[in-house]
C-alpha cells in the first residue's frame, strides 16, 4: 500500500482557506505530528522532541530609540504578547508555537559575513556594526502569506546603511540574505526536504528603498529568537516570508537570487512577493487579512498600504509576476 506523506508546504484545501478568516494553513505534516508539536511547545518546550534539554528564556535588554513619525501604520499596536508568541520560524518548528524551542539560539557572539560583489569582502560582529548606525523606532505593518497580520513596532536601522557600509560594486543588482542554519540549535534543520539554509533576496533598488529595514529589537526590548534574534529583515510591502531572520551572510551578486519558498514551490512563492489583495494565492484569497490580536478581518491593501513609497519602483516590470 502507498502512503503519501505531506511535506511542510503541502496541505488541504478545507485547512488553508477557511470561509470565515481566510487563512492558509502551510506547514502541516498531519493532524498526529502538528498536535504533538503544539503539546510539547506549550509543555516543555519544542526542542525536547529532539532530545535536547530544556532551555532558559533568553533574557532581553531593555532598547530604546527615538520613533520615526513617517512610518505610522495606521492601525493599533498588535500586543507584545502576541506577537512574541505567533511566529513563522521553520528552522526551530513548524507550527505557530515555536517561542519555547526557539530560545536555544545562541545570540553571541554573532557575526554577519559581507560578501560578493563589494569592494573589500569581510566579517563584522553585530556590536560593532551597531556601533556603526544611528537606530530608530519604525512601527510597521506586516502581512503573512497565510493572510493574517500584525502592526509591529521595530527598532532599527534603514537595510541602505548597511548596503553603504559594504561598499557593493556598482555590477551588483541583488542583495542576498542567508539565515543561520545550525542543527544543534535549531530542531528543523533536520527536516532535509526544506532546502536550508534559509535565503531572500531583493534588487538592489529595494533594498535601497527607504522603507527596507534591519531590526535589531522591538516593543521597546531587544529582539527575542523567535522574532529573529539579533537581526532580521524588514520590507513592510511584501509578505512576510521575505523578511529573513538571525541573518549571517548578505551577498551581493548581478543573479537574482534563488529563495527558499521560491525553491520550494515557485508557482506560489515567488521572488517579487509584493501584497496585492487581487492577486489570490493559488489555494485561498489575499482579499482580507486576519489581525491578530483581535481577530478582526479587514481588506488587504495593495503593497499592504505603502504604495507610495514603493509603487513606483515596479513601473517598468510589466511582465513580472510581481505579486507571487
Amino acid at each position: 500500500m502507498f502512503i503519501r506523506r505531506r511535506r511542510g508546504w503541502e496541505i488541504p484545501e478545507r485547512e488553508v482557506t477557511p470561509e470565515s478568516a481566510m487563512l492558509g494553513r502551510r506547514a502541516m505534516l498531519g493532524a498526529t505530528a502538528a498536535a504533538l508539536t503544539v503539546t510539547a511547545s506549550r509543555s516543555a518546550g519544542a526542542w525536547e522532541l529532539f532530545g535536547g534539554a530544556p532551555v532558559k528564556p533568553v533574557a532581553l535588554l531593555p532598547l530604546s530609540a527615538p520613533r520615526n513619525a513617517k512610518y505610522d501604520a495606521g492601525r493599533p499596536l498588535t500586543p507584545d504578547s502576541e506577537a512574541t508568541s505567533y511566529n513563522n520560524f521553520y528552522e526551530f518548528g513548524e507550527s505557530k508555537s515555536v517561542a519555547d524551542a526557539a530560545q536555544a539560539l545562541k545570540l553571541a557572539p554573532w557575526t554577519i559575513e559581507l560578501a560578493g560583489m563589494v569592494k573589500s569582502p569581510r566579517t563584522i560582529g553585530y556590536d560593532d556594526l551597531l556601533k556603526r548606525m544611528s537606530l530608530e523606532e519604525r512601527v510597521y505593518r506586516h502581512r503573512c502569506v497565510e493572510a493574517w497580520a500584525m502592526t509591529v513596532p521595530w527598532i532599527g536601522f534603514p537595510l541602505a546603511d548597511l548596503v553603504k557600509l559594504a561598499e557593493p560594486l556598482g555590477s551588483a543588482t541583488y542583495v542576498k540574505f542567508t539565515t543561520l542554519a545550525d542543527p544543534k540549535q535549531m530542531p528543523g534543520l533536520h527536516k532535509p526536504w526544506y532546502p536550508w539554509p534559509y535565503t531572500e533576496g531583493l534588487t538592489m533598488q529595494e533594498a535601497m528603498n527607504e522603507l527596507a529595514f534591519l531590526s535589531v529589537g522591538l516593543y521597546g526590548k531587544t529582539l527575542p529568537p523567535q522574532n529573529g534574534a539579533p537581526i532580521r529583515l524588514n520590507v513592510p510591502w511584501k509578505y512576510g516570508f521575505k523578511s529573513a531572520k538571525s541573518i549571517v551572510r548578505v551577498e551581493f551578486t548581478d543573479q537574482q537570487p534563488m529563495t527558499f519558498w521560491e525553491g520550494l514551490q515557485a508557482s506560489e512563492y515567488g521572488f517579487w512577493a509584493n501584497v496585492n489583495p487581487a492577486v489570490p494565492h493559488p489555494r485561498w484569497s489575499q482579499a482580507e487579512e486576519r489581525l491578530i490580536g483581535t481577530d478582526k478581518v479587514v481588506p488587504t491593501e495593495i503593497w499592504n498600504g505603502y504604495g507610495a513609497f514603493v509603487a513606483a519602483m515596479y513601473s517598468d516590470k510589466t511582465k513580472e509576476r510581481l505579486f507571487a
